[in-house]
Order: C-alpha cells, then structure tokens, then sequence
C-alpha cells in the first residue's frame, strides 16, 4: 500500500468515527443515562487513565502516548453486560458517550500543559468502543448467541479475542496514523519505506495490547459479579504499570537531555561547525531505516550519531572545520576511544559507547551503528566544504561527496550503507524540488 492509499483509507476511517461519536452523544442526550451511578465509575478509571497518561517506550517527546487505563475502562464498560448480578443495560451510543466525555475531562490538563495527544486518539477510542459494544451484544443473554455461550470458559475466551481484536485495530490504526506524520517521502521505492515506518509503529504500540485486553475483560467480569468496588481492585495493577512507565519515561527523557548536552559541548567549544552534531543524527536516523533499523537499534544510532564528536573535547587545538575524516588513522581511533570513554562514565547505553568508540576502525570490524555513524558523518564533512575544492554547493557537492564514499568502500565504508545514504539524499532532493516548484 502506498504512502497516498494509506491517507485516503484514514481520513475516510476518521470521518466515519465523527459521526459515530455526534451519534452517540446525541442518542445519549435524548435519551438520557442509564444506570449513571455506574457511567459515573467508569468514566472516573477512563478521566484518570488519561490524566497519568505516559509515553510509550523508544517514543520522541510528544509522540506514542497512551493511556492504558482509560483503554482498558473504556473498553470494559463496552464489553459489560452486568454489575454485582443485574443486566448493565447501557446500549452501544452510551458506551462511546462515556469513554469520549471522560476522556476529555482527563485531558483537559494535558490541555492547558499544551501536552495532549492529537485528536486521532479520541477518534480511534470512539471506533474502538462503538465495535467492541456492537459485537459484545450478542453475546449476552438478550442476543442470538445467548443460549449458546454461557458464561464460563468461552464465555471469557470470547470477550479477551474481541479485547485483542479492538487493541490490535486500534494499534494498526495509530502506525499507520503516525507514519503518514512522520512525512516519508514518496519516491520510486515509498512503499517499502512507509512500510517499514508502520512496521515499527505497529511494534511498538502492540506490546500494550495484551495488557489492555485482558484488563478490560477483568473489568467486565469482575463488575459483573462483585459490583463496582471490584473497579478499584481491578485496576490498581494497571495504573502501578503506567505510573512506571511515566517514570521510565522522565529516565530516558533525562538521559537524551544529557546526551544532547554532550553533544553540544562540542560546538560550544569550537570544535565543531554549529549543528553538525543534529544534521548527522538526523540523516543517520533516515539511514538506519532504510536499513530496516527499527526501535532501539534506531534509538541507539540517533544517540550515538549526537555525540561522535565528543572525544574531540580531548584536542589541544581544534581540527579544521571539525572534521576528523582527515586525520590520520591513529589519531582518529584515539578521538574515537575518548568519546566512548566520555560517554560510558555519562551513563551511555553500551551499544552507543562502542558504537562512538569503533568510529575508526575498518567497517568490517564495526557494527552496524557504527558503519552509519561514519558514513553520514564523513558526507557532512564532504558537502559542508571540508574537503572540497572550489565552491560546489547543492547537489554538486552532494554528487561528490557520495563518490568519494563509493571510492573508499573498500576499507572505509561499507557499500550498501553509502547506497542507503544515496537513496535517502536523492529524496530529500526530490522534495526539495517538488517544494521549489510549487
């Protein structure tokens, strides 16, 4: 599928949950509540799973957040058909009202923090609730499967594969969300790189899945038989997991802040050209996923792409231009041991470490980190004047300094990462281009 199929199906996907959301509050309103002293509990575990709302694991701030409590709320009052032993009798435009207005007064914080999540999310809840509560009907006691499953094993076996399902939806449908806003480019080969970018999205939101499916059916059952103090038993378990994960989060929010405080020392010193450090981890990042890196391995590399310069805070005297490809091989591999040195005392993960610190070495000694890190970082150097004569700029410059790479490939610079680093060069010019254009 590609990248301009993928939008149309998610904007008609997103219309569509608009109007199952106007529907559902305005069935609501007209209506009334039914049962509000249990909407009202319900509606509480979804308001403050969404005000403890947290950042997925290898997530950039701002992005993949989740709730797993509000999810797990919202869908367990969409699979409940009692409470303490009598029929729940909310319909399925309740179950979207409740999980939509509770959500909102759990975001309203996150609001006025400028910290909320993009409206997809509201809308992806609404689809998932309004699915889970029409499938769920029959399989109470006033619909066609009612005499067929009893409660019991497949009763549960039942609710738990909905669960699943409505999770594994939802998650597909967030990738797919969040790599059409990650802006991969379309170009001759977009399908299989918009691919690999919904693949790792969709790895990343699925770890959740099971955790928020089975909460929910707990939830379901549990109410159903013990009423709605088994609410605050139920969901202790899932909030302790997201309030750890919220600390996870602030961890490595506080190490990346490191990390590019490191990075930056160089520049503030002298040593290296301003934004040098943040133009090769951004272009080393586009490798690695045209590599087929994805989650850490993509993670590590930004990190260490940040702070491959950091050993250069060793030096007497600053190298010209900061660019340490002209040095002698040496002297390269004593900056490169220094960094890692730095980095390791700075609580760097092990991978980034000897990532900075294999710099110099033959690339078929290095891992595959390692290799990106060099190639990109010797291109920068390349197009930004370091090494060339006269004044070639643009794709000049480019176009050069990727064939000296390709002349070097025989110690240097592994040729499928000079290749990747090509393909990813070559549209990002392309777009500059289409932009020029229009």
């Amino acid at each position: 599928m590609t990248r301009r199929t993928a939008a149309r199906l998610v904007a008609a996907v997103y219309g569509a949950s608009a109007l199952v959301a106007g529907a559902a509050l305005g069935i609501t309103l007209w209506r009334g509540v039914t049962r509000p002293g249990v909407a009202l509990a319900f509606g509480l575990v979804v308001a403050v799973g969404e005000l403890a709302r947290v950042r997925l694991p290898e997530a950039r701030p701002g992005v993949r957040t989740t709730g797993l409590l509000s999810g797990a709320g919202a869908l367990g009052y969409a699979l409940c058909g009692q409470v303490g032993g009598t029929p729940a009798g909310h319909g399925v435009a309740q179950a979207v009202a409740v999980a939509l207005v509770a959500s909102l007064v759990g975001l309203a914080p996150h609001v006025a923090l400028g910290q909320a999540p993009p409206p997809q999310a509201l809308a992806r809840l609404a689809l998932g609730v309004g699915f889970a509560a029409v499938c769920c009907q029959p399989l109470y006691a006033g619909g066609w499967l009612g005499g067929t499953v009893e409660p019991g094993g497949l009763f549960t076996l039942s609710l738990l594969a909905l669960a699943l399902l409505v999770g594994c939806l939802d998650a597909l449908l967030a990738a797919v969300t969040a790599a059409l806003a990650a802006g991969t480019e379309p170009a001759a080969d977009s399908a299989g790189s918009y691919a690999r970018a919904v693949r790792e999205e969709l790895r990343i939101r699925l770890g959740t899945v099971p955790a928020l499916a089975a909460t929910a059916v707990l939830l379901a059952l549990a109410v159903a038989v013990a009423g709605l103090w088994a609410l605050l038993l139920c969901c202790a378990p899932l909030l302790v997991i997201q309030f750890a994960l919220r600390r996870r989060a602030s961890v490595r929010a506080a190490h990346r802040r490191t990390l590019a405080s490191l990075a930056r020392a160089p520049e503030v010193a002298g040593y290296t050209p301003y934004g040098h450090a943040r133009r090769v981890a951004e272009l080393s990042r586009a490798v690695g996923r045209e590599l087929g890196l994805t989650g850490g391995e993509l993670t590590a590399l930004e990190y260490a792409a940040l702070t491959h310069d950091v050993g250069q805070l060793s030096l007497a005297d600053p190298v010209p231009g900061g660019a340490t490809t002209a040095l002698a091989p040496g002297r390269q591999r004593r900056i490169a041991l220094l960094g890692g040195v730095v980095l390791r005392q700075a609580g760097a993960r092990w991978r980034v470490a000897s990532a900075v610190e294999a710099q110099a070495d033959p690339y078929r000694e290095q891992s595959v980190t390692a290799r990106v890190v060099r190639t990109v970082n010797a291109y920068e150097d390349l197009v930004t004047g370091s090494h060339t004569t006269g004044r070639a700029t643009g794709e000049a410059a480019s176009e050069r300094a990727l064939h000296q790479l390709r002349t070097a490939t025989g110690r240097d610079h592994e040729p499928r990462v000079v290749e990747a680093l090509s393909r990813v060069v070559a549209r990002a010019a392309d777009s500059r281009a289409r932009v020029a254009d229009v």
